[in-house]
């Protein structure tokens, strides 16, 4: 099997996608191909669970080139198996956590799988926040605190970098310039647009009968055939599913303090035990919980 030296870990929404591409840009490190395997968590996406054990002889063919190997599974962090599996077989892996505003992160995600349309595919109702939030799969992605608790059972706490996606926004250079000291490389040159590379929930668009005729027929192209041209187009950023004739815009739900008042005091508690563990300074966003949960506005969009 391959030895995987990275995993880029954390939630979904929680700006992996842009940092996984960003370091796919420093000569040291090898992104995976696709940027994630999904092949050692059993979560695969937000609603696939997989229970049999992983098929560690296809990690190799992930890789090409020289450098560190990084995995960006983005699920990895809130699977109860992956810590284990990772333990077993990478005991010296190291790991970049992503992590965002847990309600402002749920809700986010609530939107995208909205607009998808995945839910619906799946057979579940969730049309409305409160009754997303019930359902575990949409809950797990935020327990910071319970799913870090299981990691330390398997890992030191230095073998983690913590980030919080809003510094990614703010001080871009200043994190990678962390992970870098992290993983002990010397200084990369990156293109920072963030408009590139992103999986924004907005950017979600729901296909027309049009496209979905489109996506049809891409699909039974020989994969030798397909495969570079999809890797010609995301090297450019290019989606030609956002196009109007293939898409159409999505319906966002603004966050609003109802958002909070379904989950806000759970996520307070799981950020206590997140902080407790690790150290991490979440009061930032435990102070915007609470403000949220005072507010006695009217709120809509649930």
């Amino acid at each position: 099997m391959a030895e995987v030296d990275v995993f880029l870990i954390g939630a979904p929404k929680a700006g992996t996608t842009w940092l996984a591409h960003v370091l796919d840009q420093h000569p040291g490190i090898v992104l995976s191909d696709p940027k994630e395997p999904n092949i050692i968590a059993s979560h695969r996406g937000t609603f696939l669970r997989v229970e049999e054990e992983p098929d560690w002889s296809r990690y190799e063919g992930c890789f090409s080139n020289d450098g560190l190997r990084l995995d960006a599974s983005v699920h990895t962090f809130a699977c109860p198996m992956a810590p284990q599996r990772i333990r077993d077989r990478l005991p010296k892996a190291r790991f970049i956590l992503c992590l965002r505003e847990p309600v402002s992160r749920a809700v986010s995600h609530w939107n995208m799988v909205r607009n998808t349309r995945e839910a619906i595919n799946n057979g579940v109702d969730w049309a409305g926040f409160e009754s997303a939030w019930d359902d575990e799969r949409l809950r797990v992605d935020s327990m910071y605190g319970t799913s870090m608790r299981r990691w330390l059972d398997h890992f030191d706490l230095d073998q983690f970098i913590i980030i919080d996606s809003s510094r990614m926004k703010m001080e871009p250079l200043d994190v990678l310039q962390d992970i870098e000291n992290f993983l002990t490389l010397g200084p990369g040159q990156y293109d920072l647009d963030m408009s590139r590379h992103s999986n924004r929930a907005r950017s979600r668009r729901p296909m027309t009968a049009f496209g979905k005729i489109i996506g049809s027929v891409f699909s039974v192209i020989p994969g030798p055939v397909k495969l570079p041209i999809v890797r010609y187009l995301q090297k450019r950023d290019l989606n030609i599913y956002r196009l109007p004739i293939l898409s159409r815009r999505g319906i966002m739900v603004p966050l609003d303090d109802g958002h909070y008042r379904i989950c806000g005091e759970e996520m307070c508690g799981e950020l206590e035990l997140f902080e407790s563990l690790t150290g991490f300074e979440t009061s930032a966003w435990k102070e915007e919980i609470q403000r949220r949960l005072e507010n006695k506005g009217i709120t809509s969009g649930l």
